[in-house]
C-alpha cells in the first residue's frame, strides 16, 4: 500500500500524535491504518490459510481414526456434519489467496468460522454421550486458538468469540446430561477465558501497531536525514552564487573520467573562460551587477554545451572551466567560440571595459587525443597558458594550446604578440 505524496505530512503528523499517547490509547485510522494492514496482509493471510488447511486436515485424520476405533453407528453420525469443514476450509484459503476488499475477508472468514465451529459443535450434538460435551469443549478449543494466532481487527475477533461462546450456550441448554445452571454457569466459566484470550490478542496487536509506528517514524526519519545529506553534498559541490558546480565538484568528474592512469580513453578539452575587466565592471557598477553578470554568464556557458555529457563550473571568481569529453580541436575550437560569441551578443554591460561596452570573455582551450597521456592537472594547465595569452593577444578571443598558439578573434586566425594582465 503506497500514499499520494500530499498524505505524507498527514501520516507524519499522526504517526507522531500515536506515539505520544500511552500504549493501550493507540487507535490506528486513516492513511496510517491502511498502512498497518498492508504491512500485516500476508503473513496474517498466510496464517489463515495455514490454519483452515490445519483445521480441514485434523477433521479428515479424526473421521479416518473414528471410523476404525468406535462402533459404526457412532462413527456414521459424525460423517455429515463433520463433512462441512474440508469445503469450507477450501473457500477460505482461496478467498484469502490475494487481497481483496477487507468486508470480503472479513466476511468469508467470519462465515467460515462460524461453520467450522458450528460443524464441531454438531459431530458431538449428533454422537450424543460422552461426544457431546467433549466435541463442545473442542469447539471452544479450536475458537481460543483462531483468537490467539489471527492478527484481524478487534471486531473481527470479538465476533468469532461471541459466536463460540453463543453456540457454546445453545448446545449446553440442549443438552440433556446438565441442568440449566450448569449451563450458564460452564458457559460464563469459559467466557472469563475467552474474554482474556481477546484482550491478550488486543495487546499483541497493540504492540505489533506500536511498533509499526516506531519503524514508520524511523524510516521517515532516515528518509529525512538522507535528503539532508543530499542537500549538504550538493551544496558542497556547488557554487552558490550561480548554481553551476564548483572547484572541488569539478575536480572529482576529472579524476574520475581520468581513472588511476591518469589517461582520458576517449579523449577531451578543456575551455578556461575568463570574463574581461571583470574588476572594472565591479568598480563601475558594484558588486550585485557584478553577481548578475556571473549568474548570466554561467547560464550562457552551460546553455552553449551539450547537456548530457559536457561539465561546466565555476573554477575562480571570473573563471569558469568547462570539460569536453570525447571531442577534437575543432569541435572543441567551436563550442569556445559559440560561448564567446553568445556572451558578447548579451549585451551585458561593462562601462570599464576597455575593448567594448558590453560583457566580453577569453577563452583558453586544450585538448588531448585519445592516445595522448595528458594529466587533467596538465591539460588544465595547459588551457590556462592558451587563457593567458588570449588575454595578453586583446582578449574577447578563443586561443588554442599548442606550439604555436592559434587563435580566434571574430573568426580570424591570429598569432600571441605582447603580454597582459588579466
Amino acid at each position: 500500500m503506497h500514499l499520494d505524496v500530499e498524505d505524507a505530512p498527514a501520516v507524519a503528523a499522526e504517526v507522531d500524535r500515536l506515539l505520544a499517547m500511552r500504549t493501550r490509547d493507540i487507535r490506528l485510522k486513516g492513511g496510517v491504518k491502511l498502512l498497518f494492514r498492508a504491512r500485516i496482509w500476508s503473513q496474517t493471510a498466510k496464517i489463515i490459510r495455514a490454519w483452515m488447511v490445519w483445521v480441514a486436515l485434523l477433521d479428515v485424520l479424526t473421521l479416518a481414526l473414528n471410523m476404525l476405533m468406535l462402533p459404526t453407528a457412532i462413527a456414521e453420525s459424525m460423517l455429515l456434519p463433520a463433512a462441512i469443514i474440508p469445503p469450507v476450509a477450501v473457500v477460505v484459503v482461496f478467498l484469502w489467496r490475494k487481497p481483496q476488499a477487507p468486508w470480503i475477508q472479513g466476511a468469508s472468514l467470519i462465515a467460515g468460522m462460524f461453520l467450522i465451529l458450528l460443524s464441531v459443535a454438531l459431530v458431538g450434538v449428533s454422537a450424543g454421550g460422552e461426544f457431546y460435551e467433549r466435541h463442545l469443549n473442542i469447539m471452544l478449543f479450536v475458537a481460543i486458538t483462531a483468537v490467539i494466532i489471527f492478527g484481524i481487527p478487534l471486531a473481527w475477533t470479538v465476533t468469532i468469540a461471541a459466536m463460540a461462546l453463543g453456540l457454546y450456550l445453545t448446545f449446553q441448554l440442549r443438552n440433556p446430561s446438565i441442568e440449566f445452571g450448569s449451563a450458564v454457569a460452564a458457559t460464563l466459566f469459559f467466557a472469563s477465558g475467552i474474554f482474556a484470550t481477546v484482550v491478550a490478542r488486543r495487546i499483541m496487536t497493540i504492540l505489533a501497531q506500536k511498533t509499526f509506528l516506531f519503524e514508520l517514524r524511523d524510516r521517515r526519519r532516515v528518509a529525512e536525514l538522507a535528503k539532508a545529506n543530499d542537500r549538504l553534498e550538493l551544496l558542497a559541490k556547488t557554487d552558490p552564487l550561480t548554481g553551476i558546480a564548483n572547484r572541488r565538484w569539478m575536480t572529482e568528474t576529472l579524476d574520475h573520467l581520468w581513472g588511476s592512469d591518469k589517461r582520458c580513453l576517449d579523449g577531451a578539452a578543456m575551455l578556461m573562460c575568463d570574463i574581461d575587466y571583470f574588476k572594472k565592471l565591479n568598480d563601475h557598477l558594484g558588486h550585485a551587477e557584478g553577481d548578475r553578470c556571473l549568474v548570466k554568464v554561467a547560464t550562457i556557458i552551460q546553455e552553449s554545451v551539450r547537456r548530457d555529457c559536457d561539465q561546466v563550473a565555476r573554477y575562480g571568481g571570473e573563471e569558469f572551466l568547462v570539460l569536453l569529453p570525447a571531442v577534437d580541436e575543432e569541435e572543441a575550437i567551436s563550442v569556445a567560440e559559440r560561448i564567446r560569441k553568445s556572451v558578447e551578443d548579451a549585451g551585458l554591460p561593462n562601462p570599464g571595459s576597455r575593448l567594448s561596452r558590453h560583457v566580453t570573455v577569453s577563452i583558453g582551450v586544450a585538448v588531448q587525443a585519445s592516445e595522448e597521456a595528458t594529466s587533467p592537472e596538465q591539460l588544465q594547465r595547459q588551457a590556462d597558458e592558451a587563457l593567458y595569452l588570449a588575454k595578453a593577444t586583446g582578449r574577447n578571443r578563443v586561443l588554442l594550446y599548442g606550439p604555436e598558439p592559434t587563435g580566434l578573434k571574430h573568426g580570424t586566425l591570429m598569432t600571441p604578440r605582447r603580454p597582459a594582465t588579466r
